[in-house]
């Protein structure tokens, strides 16, 4: 295999799907073979995680007034091609990281691979210059990696000339969250948040725009009417946390909601298996919509039956009727309403699409399935 150097400007202990896409990636590929460079950790993390391969840590962006500030990325991933004899590079971001190895690519004859997440494709098109980078630099790459055939067919409207050199390659969820924790934690994680005999509702994802925090906020407490035991956990944090806590104690709802906050992806697992059903009502925000959603592959891998919104490759993670259930969020309120009570309801249905996630990921959304595609260009 070739020697392989991955470029991204989020990575662990950063918390989110492209850090995750971006380590459990390196993780697949043989570790001798991968160097990731990635940025310096900030204040307040406690340490870098724990890998098998080579983690780089640099700050990659000049000062403000250093014009171009992503000149710095493109002398460190310099370094490093010739330090390591890098044979491929793998880009993260098609902006600003793109510019970084469509001139290592020019100066050393190392080709590269663009992977694109979804917003990404929504800043690139922004303006007519960014545009234009943005097809110069999809064109000088060997291949188009995207994270759902949605995403891929969005970039494609605007470079149709590009088909043939794209491919989707899908997240894959982390093996811990296919095994539970051991009992003795989860009894005491269950024990600390009050959910003895309770049917619990679990949502991960940033507190931002098109989670759909709000309309979940809507209907849960007609849920609560017609299921007094469910309890609401919500993990996570975000620009619109404190509007989000501002709704919950809007509609009563705090004696039911537990916040939890920010967890470390190691310690997720814990809980999707305390839970009885994931919701997230993703949608559109303003052009923006989700890639595919890691966290409802991770759901589906802990068992968990889904309720989803519909927005960009979520209806390709979540397969409608057979993983889980996808609604318009805009216009299914009360269908959301059911489903939700439904499945808090009939554990034998729960049981059964939770089942199905979990042996669909095995066989489609694994690292080695998914690597093969890749095989023509890393060797």
């Amino acid at each position: 295999m070739k020697r392989i150097l991955i470029i991204t400007l989020e990575f662990p202990p950063q918390i989110g799907g492209i850090a995750a896409y971006a380590h459990d990636l390196a993780s697949a590929l043989p570790a001798a073979k991968v160097v990731v460079l990635a940025p310096r950790l900030k204040k307040g993390d406690d340490a870098d995680i724990q890998a098998p391969y080579e983690i780089v840590r640099q700050k990659l962006f000049f000062p403000r007034w250093v014009w171009p500030r992503w000149l710095r990325l493109l002398l460190v991933s310099a370094w490093i091609v010739r330090r390591k004899k890098i044979e491929l590079v793998l880009i993260h971001h098609i902006l600003p990281a793109g510019y970084a190895g469509w001139l290592i690519k020019k100066i050393f004859r190392v080709p590269y691979l663009l992977f694109s997440h979804g917003t990404d494709v929504l800043a690139a098109a922004g303006t007519r210059r960014k545009k234009a980078f943005t097809g110069l630099i999809a064109r000088g790459a060997e291949q188009l990696v995207f994270n759902s055939e949605s995403l891929r067919r969005r970039f494609l409207r605007v470079w149709p000339e590009l088909e043939k050199n794209s491919l989707v390659l899908y997240p894959c969820p982390h093996p811990d969250f296919f095994a539970p924790p051991p009992p003795a934690e989860l009894h005491e994680l269950r024990r600390r948040l009050a959910l003895e005999g309770k049917r619990v509702v679990l949502s991960v994802a940033r507190l931002a725009e098109g989670k759909g925090f709000p309309h979940l906020i809507r209907i849960m407490d007609k849920v609560l009417a017609r299921n007094p035991n469910v309890v609401w956990l919500i993990v996570g944090t975000g620009p619109k946390e404190a509007e989000i806590l501002a709704q919950i104690q809007k509609k009563s709802l705090q004696n039911i909601v537990r916040f939890i906050g920010e967890v470390p992806r190691s310690r997720l697992p814990a809980y999707y298996y305390l839970a009885d059903l994931f919701v997230l009502l993703t949608h559109p925000d303003e052009g923006r919509e989700e890639g595919l959603g890691l966290v409802f592959l991770e759901a589906g891998a802990a068992g968990l039956p889904v309720i989803a919104g519909k927005s960009g490759g979520v209806e390709e993670g979540v397969a409608q009727a057979e993983t889980g259930l996808v609604f318009d969020v805009y216009r299914e309120s009360r269908h959301i309403e059911d489903a939700i009570v439904e499945l808090l309801e009939n554990r034998a249905y729960a049981r059964q699409l939770g089942a199905q996630a979990r042996e669909r990921l095995n066989s489609e959304f694994s690292w080695p399935h998914q690597l093969d595609k890749l095989a023509p260009w890393i060797g």
